[in-house]
């Protein structure tokens, strides 16, 4: 018994153990349970949150609306988001800003910051010289860079998410323009750093639509494959995109649905802001005509009026999609002139001409892209406001070819219901249905370098070499490994664009520079004079281009190999098996495990589903496999019948042949390039080679297999990640081990120069941040003030007007109202005279002083209120004792059980208590009760002590 006892203790201490992590780690997930997403449009955003109880909901702004404009002004001492700040731009153009992602990633050179002077000239751009880029100049002392100003807007719809969710919210998916390069996407994550925002995903608008349309679509979803088109217009671009639909075997959850992106088109200038301004012009026109003989000022060098013209413009563009004509009218447009004058909708077509005739733009662009026919199309969603124009529809119609457009989606809130989805996916806190998301490379990047070569004996020249790193419409995210096999110094090699060819003269120019890094190298030579006995197996270097579509170069590495005999020494059964289930754990995928003991197994899975590398799940196993080698060493090793826990190794990254250009075949021995496919990959690996064949070093790579294992069990630098239980070898193969291959890694020092355009430093992002969240306290603390300041005024006029209520009056006398009256003008004209300098805490106390005085005689009136009900309930009590007595009393002598004290005291307290209720109505008495306590003490007692 006592063996036994000894035998339970370690896995008791393991399960306790394992107890204390998952208590943690829930604790930490409690934090965290709602995320958000933001649609970042160019004229308004939607919010969406996802929290316990509220599965996917739009969020509502402080006007009650599901969208939220994005604009923000800024002054000296204040700032207003939304709609507060729309209706600023009439007041203060050139402190509102609006339309301000078009500046974001661009360099001041930038046709893209030109086209912005000249639609908002009441807008001063200063120049930064440090980052070539532009800022707003508010004001001598106030300027703000774009990414500053768009966290400033991130910040508020993250309060707009936690006022509607209850809670704290710090991760969040944001949605991007599907054409925005690598410049525009780390600016808005550099935004969002600033705001405090933990970005889980940047995620394309166009996939976000088409991962909204197949969420609520899913049942529709089979193995064929169905292609749609989303042609999205919005108020600043146009993006088209066809998606394919199917559902894909993958290894970790079966069969599920899939989209997987196959051709984008854009216009980047192509949207309704356009239209606006082409209508703005025209009105503007329209208004200087009819003053034209009155030696009128120009109305276009009023920035109010031409504010006031753009929202006017915003509403005639509304009005004519579904009216043949409208009024357009403005009071006070200028000098306290009325502007009227009717727009017709042939007019706003005429106006627009050029416009609509770029709609089959980015649909060609699409097709070309995915290498399809509008045969192949099953169906043409529209999406974006920009599309309720009948004329967009028009033409897009005819482009396209079908019977009808699909408008069986929500055009203003796909993106952001898709975006919380992810959302949702990628959070540690909720369980989704997987749904399968390839999201396809807009732009390709690959790697250029140039090195020394000998074309004839005695003759070296140098050859430049370009490598396709990510080629255009290649699924991401995914990592690639780069092996230069010719290099034994240091060495730099540079990351730039491919070819942009389908992209046109104007937008090369707005896309900016192709050039991203250079990549300079330090050590390389260093690492070969470190291991001079060891064969060179090249120059690794690691990239990944993340969910987000944001490129990073891991790391680099120098790798040996040489061949040296195993000792024959034995591990120790703890090292060796906790040293397996640890490293599976790490490198595996766990949504559900189990501990064994007694037969029985403990499921884990919380529903919430752990991440390749999650804590949780390298603890657990660490744990579990902690108790049982403990036990099994105390002699309580596990019952045959138990089955070993273990999961399905998961192969990180690929190793495939290199990409090279094709008229220079020989220069692929130079490069060798391991692809990280998507986790989730419906195609299957390519084959491993027998391992018999091996290839002559420098022509081709090996491609290596989940089942192929290194002999020790070891993983490889290329992420191989299977690892099994290998039953302990016999006496005679352990004394005859053959040399196996060892291999050293050496970490490669790397400097980048980024050429497209510089981050902020460090510590000019840390005084941003600073700068952003004292103007969030700056503000708590204004709204803070102004409510106490609210209350005290509502305070003072509802009490004033209580004063002279019948109620209020039957329980208070004329000395106390008036002492209450004249305490409430006091501090109403103190508010009025000195209310404007005092802070917080003086309004607080205040109020506070005022409810305290009061106190008594709303406590007398809520009592009064409360008097019918416990005066009927005192009433029912009172007859139904009247009844018991004169029973008790009818009893005869012999049978009787109550004494004649017992009776006549019961006789007394109904009779003195028949006497409180008359007296109840007397407001003479009701006014010397002053308390609380009074008036407790006063219950109960007769007439006489009142």
């Amino acid at each position: 018994m006592a063996a036994m006892v000894r035998r339970q203790r370690p896995r008791r201490l393991a399960c306790w153990a394992l107890m204390a992590v998952l208590l943690a780690d829930l604790l930490a997930l409690s934090d965290t349970l709602a995320v958000m997403s933001v649609d970042l449009g160019s004229e308004s955003m939607k919010v969406a949150i996802v929290k316990p109880g509220v599965p996917m909901e739009i969020v509502l702004n402080k006007e009650s609306r599901r969208k939220t404009p994005v604009t923000v002004t800024l002054k000296e001492n204040e700032r207003f988001f939304g709609d507060s700040a729309a209706s600023m731009a009439i007041k203060n153009p050139k402190a509102t800003l609006r339309y301000f992602q078009h500046l974001l990633g661009k360099q001041e050179n930038n046709p893209h910051v030109a086209l912005y002077r000249a639609r908002f000239p009441e807008h001063e751009l200063g120049f930064d010289p440090q980052r070539q880029t532009v800022y707003f100049q508010i004001s001598p002392q106030l300027q703000f860079s774009p990414e500053e100003v768009l966290s400033m807007l991130l910040n508020y719809s993250r309060s707009l998410a936690e006022d509607f969710a209850e809670q704290p919210i710090k991760d969040a998916v944001i949605t991007v323009p599907a054409f925005f390069n690598q410049a525009e996407r780390r600016a808005v994550l550099q935004a969002a750093r600033m705001a405090g925002l933990k970005v889980l995903q940047l995620i394309n608008d166009n996939t976000a639509t088409a991962l909204s349309y197949g969420v609520f679509r899913r049942k529709d979803i089979n193995t064929t494959a169905q292609n749609i088109m989303f042609y999205d217009m919005g108020a600043g671009s146009t993006v088209c995109t066809i998606v394919t639909y199917q559902t894909v075997k993958t290894k970790d959850s079966g069969v599920q649905p899939q989209l997987q992106i196959r051709g984008v088109g854009f216009d980047r200038t192509l949207g309704g802001l356009e239209m606006e301004l082409r209508l703005r012009e025209h009105l503007a026109r329209l208004f200087n005509e009819q003053r034209k003989g009155q030696r009128a000022k120009d109305v276009r060098e009023n920035p109010r009026a031409m504010a006031k013209l753009l929202r006017e413009a915003n509403r005639l563009k509304t009005v004519l999609s579904a009216n043949a004509d409208h009024m357009a009218q403005i009071e006070g447009l200028m000098d306290d002139v009325d502007f009227k004058a009717k727009v017709t909708r042939a007019e706003f077509e005429d106006l627009c001409a050029d416009l609509f005739e770029r709609v089959p733009g980015p649909v060609q662009q699409a097709l070309q892209s995915a290498e399809m026919k509008l045969d192949e199309i099953e169906q043409v969603i529209l999406v974006g406001g920009a599309t309720r124009v009948p004329k967009v529809q028009e033409v897009l119609l005819k482009a396209v070819g079908k019977e009808e457009l699909g408008k069986n989606i929500n055009a203003d809130e796909a993106a952001a219901m898709g975006a919380v989805y992810q959302a949702a996916a990628l959070s540690k806190a909720f369980k989704v249905k997987p749904f399968v998301v390839r999201d396809a490379v807009i732009y390709p990047i690959l790697v250029e370098f140039t090195r020394e070569v000998e074309e004839e004996p005695g003759v070296h020249s140098l050859k430049h070499n370009k490598r396709i790193l990510f080629s255009r419409m290649g699924p991401y995210p995914q990592r690639k490994v780069i092996t230069f096999n010719r290099y034994s110094h240091d060495f730099n090699f540079h990351i730039n664009y491919g070819d942009l060819g389908f992209l046109g003269p104007e937008d090369l120019r707005v896309f900016g520079s192709q050039n991203l890094t250079t990549v300079k190298l330090k050590g390389v030579g260093e690492s070969f004079r470190k291991y001079p006995d060891y064969e060179s197996k090249g120059i690794k270097a690691h990239f990944n281009l993340d969910e987000s579509g944001v490129l990073s170069l891991d790391r680099v590495e120098s790798v040996f190999e040489t061949l040296v005999e195993d000792s024959p020494e034995e591990e120790s059964t703890l090292t060796s098996k906790m040293s397996v289930h640890t490293c599976a754990c790490v490198c595996e995928r766990v949504s559900l495990c189990a501990f064994q003991g007694g037969g029985q197994a403990l499921p884990l899975g919380l529903g919430v589903e752990s991440r390749p590398s999650s804590p949780l799940s390298v603890w657990v196993f660490f744990f579990l496999e902690l108790g049982n080698t403990i036990s099994s060493l105390f002699g309580g090793g596990a019952t045959p019948d138990a089955k070993e826990n273990g999961t399905d190794s998961v192969q990180e990254e690929e190793e495939g042949p290199a990409e090279g250009s094709k008229d220079e075949p020989g220069e692929q021995a130079e490069l060798k390039e391991e692809a990280d496919s998507p986790t989730e990959d419906a195609s299957p690996p390519p084959p491993p080679e027998p391992k018999g064949s091996a290839a002559p070093e420098g022509e081709k790579t090996t491609e290596k297999d989940d089942g192929e294992k290194p002999e020790a069990q070891k993983p490889s630098d290329k992420g191989e990640a299977g690892f099994e239980s290998v039953p302990p070898a016999p006496e005679e193969e352990k004394k005859q081990k053959p040399a196996r291959k060892q291999r050293m890694v050496e970490e490669i020092g790397v400097e980048l120069v980024v050429l497209d355009l510089p981050d902020l430093p460090e510590d000019e992002l840390a005084r941003s941040a600073q700068k952003l969240q004292d103007l969030t306290l700056r503000d708590l603390e204004k709204q803070e003030r102004e409510k106490a300041a609210n209350s005290l005024e509502a305070f003072i006029f509802e009490t004033q007007d209580k004063l002279y209520q019948p109620e209020y009056q039957e329980v208070s006398t004329e000395e106390q109202r008036e002492d209450i009256s004249g305490k409430l003008s006091a501090t109403s004209s103190w508010l009025e005279d000195e209310g404007f300098g005092a802070t917080t805490a003086m309004l607080k106390e205040k109020l506070a002083e005022l409810r305290k005085l009061c106190q008594g005689l709303f406590f007398r009136v809520e009592e009064r209120k409360k008097w019918p009900e416990r005066l009927s309930a005192l009433d029912s009590l009172l007859n139904h004792s009247s009844m018991f007595l004169k029973g008790a009393r009818l009893i005869p002598e012999m049978d009787q059980i109550f004494t004649e004290v017992e009776m006549t005291t019961l006789e007394k307290v109904i009779n003195e208590t028949w006497v409180i209720p008359a007296s109840i109505h007397n407001p003479a008495r009701w006014a010397v009760l002053g308390s609380v306590g009074d008036a407790e003490k006063w219950r109960g007692r007769p007439e006489s002590c009142v």
